[in-house]
């Protein structure tokens, strides 16, 4: 929508300025201890596994590093039992947020994230409050200066994307989760280059939010995100670009 920004866009704008290379590299290697512990270290036959090490190299994680997460989730290195927990909760404006964790220490975390929920306004909820609300899909942000729309389309038909959407300010694609490493793939075989790519949980639905509690909601979505257990925090914020300046 013209003039409005959806908090999936404005979260890969940031990052892609963002210097915190390393709160990224960490999260990706604790998905792939997590994908490996659960799966097993070939990632011909845990999928899961597989996809992690395509994001890992896509955002050039050393393989050195890859391979000693791996080696953690096996049991083949020594190290604390990283386990995945995923929390939901409303954010200011009643914005529906799902926040993806990994933890050695669920109750430590809980803890740490329910506080962040109460002190900008939000609330954590029960399982499942707000789950329903999002699907999993890959998710591709192009520049538009890297390619065409005429390219870019052909590229969404070639994936089989599910859906996609073009705007000046970028190219976005969705795939089925089981598509993600196959499109980076043909990006590559292309030669175009994802500004942003990522599994992520899209919501069906957005929800406009003005003035303070937008505000607000930003920054209890930034303080998620940066908090060392969280992967990464989901929401179905849409709000004015205005909403966006510094605060």
């Amino acid at each position: 929508m013209s003039g409005h920004s959806k908090w999936s866009q404005i979260k890969h704008k940031k990052a892609v300025k963002d210097a915190r290379r390393g709160k990224l590299f960490t999260g990706i290697l604790k998905e792939i201890t997590v994908a490996a512990r659960l799966g097993g270290g070939d990632p011909d036959g845990n999928a899961r596994l597989r996809t992690a090490i395509a994001e890992a190299k896509a955002n050039a994680v050393p393989a050195d590093n890859i391979e000693r997460a791996i080696k953690k989730g096996t049991g083949e290195l020594a190290g604390g039992v990283i386990e995945e927990v995923v929390y939901e909760g409303y954010g200011p404006g009643g914005v529906a947020i799902l926040v993806e964790c990994a933890t050695d220490n669920k109750n430590r975390t809980v803890s740490e994230v329910r506080h962040l929920f109460a002190k900008h306004g939000g609330n954590l909820g029960e399982s499942g409050c707000v789950g329903w609300m999002f699907s999993k899909r890959g998710y591709f942000l192009i520049d538009p200066r890297t390619t065409d729309e005429e390219r870019f389309i052909e590229l969404a038909l070639a994936v089989g994307a599910l859906d996609f959407a073009t705007d000046e300010e970028g190219y976005e694609l969705f795939t089925a989760p089981d598509d993600f490493a196959a499109t980076i793939e043909e990006l590559e075989r292309r030669g175009i280059r994802a500004a942003a790519q990522e599994l992520a949980m899209i919501p069906q639905s957005h929800v406009e939010v003005a003035d303070a509690k937008a505000a607000q909601a930003l920054r209890l979505l930034e303080a998620l995100e940066d908090h060392d257990d969280v992967q990464k925090a989901w929401a179905n914020l849409q709000l004015p670009a205005a909403a966006l300046a510094p605060h």
